[in-house]
């Protein structure tokens, strides 16, 4: 319809094809500007401006036929590649990260509590996590549903921020 390409018209995409891949979608008034940085073959990693307020990574990790750096690991590689740069700037990190605190692994240096770790050194905090005052792992509420099974739920969506402020307000959607 014209009403949907009219609200999809300012975005920008990143994909192994064009039915799978992610995508930023902004409302037509608001600029959107993509970051030439290089992802050293990260898959899903799409970083962008928005407006002058503040730079957008959005991340959808993946197994990235990895054995060793699968899912989370490729976020922590990531800031290990652009630490310095994501800390001097108003930065919103956010997507699916397939990641939660209940399946760190002991023997690796990348968890998800040492990735939520390294981004608070600078400054980013999970926006869920400070509005709604829960602790990583202990979420109230489900982002995943695996098999749409009640039974299965986690929470591997996040918002991570070194804003004092961002606007808006914190839903998380239910299992219908």
């Amino acid at each position: 319809t014209s009403a949907y390409r009219h609200w999809a018209g300012n975005y920008l995409w990143t994909g192994t094809n064009k039915n799978k891949g992610l995508g930023v979608f902004l409302r037509m008034d608001l600029e959107l500007k993509q970051l030439d940085w290089n992802s050293n073959e990260l898959q899903f990693f799409l970083r962008c401006s928005v407006g002058d307020e503040f730079n957008l990574v959005a991340v959808w990790t993946k197994q990235a036929n990895s054995p060793y750096f699968r899912y989370i690991g490729q976020l922590w590689k990531y800031l290990q590649l652009y630490k310095d740069r994501l800390a001097s700037e108003r930065i919103l990190i956010c997507g699916d990260l397939n990641s939660n605190k209940c399946w760190d692994e002991w023997d690796r240096w990348w968890n998800h509590t040492d990735v939520v770790r390294e981004l608070a050194e600078f400054g980013c905090k999970s926006i869920y996590h400070d509005h709604f005052s829960e602790d990583q792992g202990a979420e109230s509420r489900a982002t995943l549903y695996h098999q749409r099974n009640p039974l299965k739920r986690y929470h591997v969506d996040y918002a991570f921020s070194n804003m004092d402020h961002v606007r808006g307000s914190v839903d998380v959607g239910a299992l219908e």
